[in-house]
């Protein structure tokens, strides 16, 4: 057992100077069973999650509050959009003259992009749009995001039916 927590403390130490560093923080069997059991169910009591990884419920507070601490993952409520008043989604492509890094900055800043990715291939950066209806999205794309200097095309990919989607990602 103090072994296990000399392991842990180690692995506590190196995750912590490596995100110093600027590195990527390294996870142990540990800490990703914790994120798998709060990705199931992210009001799960620590006892709980405790128990299912070997940890005392304290021992999980302190790993969870460090994950979060380090940005490795986040708590949230996730809704169903469709639930909340919002009637269309689409992902949208954007085709960007110049600095793609201040055009991804001014998406981000807008409330109707939920997930703003730059990529290598056909689009400079992907959007995730979530609108109230499709002259939302109509204005959100014409006269806005076309509206950022830089911006020099999009292609939208109106959403018709969700089939999957999924949080697990990560600890497989």
């Amino acid at each position: 057992m103090h072994s296990d927590v000399v392991a842990s403390r180690s692995a506590e130490h190196r995750d912590s100077r490596e995100s110093r560093n600027g590195g990527s923080p390294t996870l142990d069997a540990v800490s990703l069973a914790i994120i798998e059991q709060l990705q199931e169910d992210g009001r799960r009591p620590y006892a709980a999650i405790g128990k299912a990884v070997g940890l005392s419920e304290a021992a999980v507070r302190q790993r969870v509050q460090k994950l979060l601490d380090q940005g490795v993952m986040q708590i949230v409520a996730v809704t169903d959009p469709l639930t909340v008043g919002f009637r269309r989604q689409a992902m949208v492509g954007v085709h960007v003259e110049g600095d793609v890094e201040s055009v991804a900055d001014a998406l981000t800043s807008m409330s109707e992009c939920e997930y703003v990715v730059m990529t290598a291939g056909s689009f400079d950066l992907m959007v995730e749009i979530v609108c109230e209806d499709d002259d939302h999205l109509l204005e959100v794309i014409n006269r806005r995001i076309r509206a950022i200097p830089g911006v020099r095309s999009t292609e939208s990919f109106v959403y018709l039916k969700l089939k999957k989607q999924t949080y697990m990602w990560g600890t497989r």
